[in-house]
């Protein structure tokens, strides 16, 4: 499964996602670096990623089509706490359910949208 980690999601998460097998697209370190949210979600759609942030606009996406948005929303985020609701999410969904989905996880529970309009 191709995902796309905004920046703010923690390197140790890229690691684990490789180890798992996910091919994971990461602009920190390229010319990308800063990209406006319009630009993220352009290259989303156009290589067909879910898209794994801790930014929240990205939820008023989730009425367009896509391939999955994964939203962490803590109080008091650090890199730990952000991996694990990053790993707690992608344990929860198989890979074909995650189109169409978005799904914010917070400090207590997640929220999770689908669009009606994508079959499965």
């Amino acid at each position: 499964m191709k995902v796309f980690v905004d920046e703010n999601i923690p390197l140790i998460t890229v690691q684990e996602l490789l180890r798992l097998d996910y091919e994971v697209v990461d602009i920190r370190g390229t010319e990308k670096k800063g990209m406006a949210d319009e630009d993220i979600w352009e290259m989303v759609q156009k290589t067909g990623c879910l898209l794994i942030t801790t930014d929240k606009g990205f939820a008023e996406k989730r009425y367009e089509k896509h391939n999955g948005i994964l939203i962490v929303r803590l109080k008091q985020p650090n890199r730990i706490k952000i991996h694990q609701k990053v790993m707690k999410a992608i344990s929860l969904f198989k890979e074909r359910e995650w189109q169409g989905l978005t799904v914010v996880m917070q400090d207590t529970f997640h929220t999770v949208w689908k669009d009606k309009k994508i079959r499965q």
